[in-house]
């Protein structure tokens, strides 16, 4: 056979969100969602320093900020893009995970992100604090996509890579 393309071989379709939801990009990870595929993709996607998104938010930030920082040349990201886990797996994240904890909070309140913070009032003047935007976008993609996967599952090569 010419063709081994079978979906359900892939690992996963790992994809870039604007924080609306907007799709701007999408890959096919063949056998894992690595580090070193993350970063390829994102180098990808983002090939020069001029429009690189200012934070990227993925549930293994610190995985992945880790790896560019002990095993690669950090290309991408170091002057222009901040790492963040998204809401939702940052609370399993580890407490003692320095790095994590450090530069990977979606919701740090020492200052050192006052564009993912937002301090808000409530009806009584009483401060407090509001995430600035939705960190979950590609999480909540995910979900809709599932209910999906039986017939993503079944595409050939010509409609799958749509």
């Amino acid at each position: 056979r010419d063709n081994y393309f079978v979906a359900p071989r892939f690992y996963c379709v790992e994809t870039i969100c604007a924080p609306c939801g907007v799709v701007i990009a999408w890959a096919k990870f063949v056998k894992a969602e690595g580090e070193s595929q993350i970063i390829d993709f994102l180098e990808f996607v983002y090939p020069t320093p001029n429009v690189r998104p200012s934070y990227v938010c993925i549930d293994k930030a610190c995985m992945v900020l880790r790896h560019l920082t002990t095993s690669r040349d950090w290309n991408i990201g170091k002057t222009t893009t901040r790492f963040v886990v998204d809401s939702f797996h940052y609370i399993n994240h580890r407490v003692g995970d320095y790095l994590c904890c450090k530069f990977c909070n979606p919701s740090p309140l020492n200052g050192s992100a006052p564009n993912l913070v937002l301090v808000e009032r409530d009806a009584e003047g009483n401060p407090h604090y509001k995430r600035a935007f939705n960190t979950q976008a590609c999480e909540q993609l995910n979900a809709w996509l599932g209910g999906f996967q039986s017939i993503l599952n079944r595409m050939t090569v010509y409609n799958f890579n749509w």
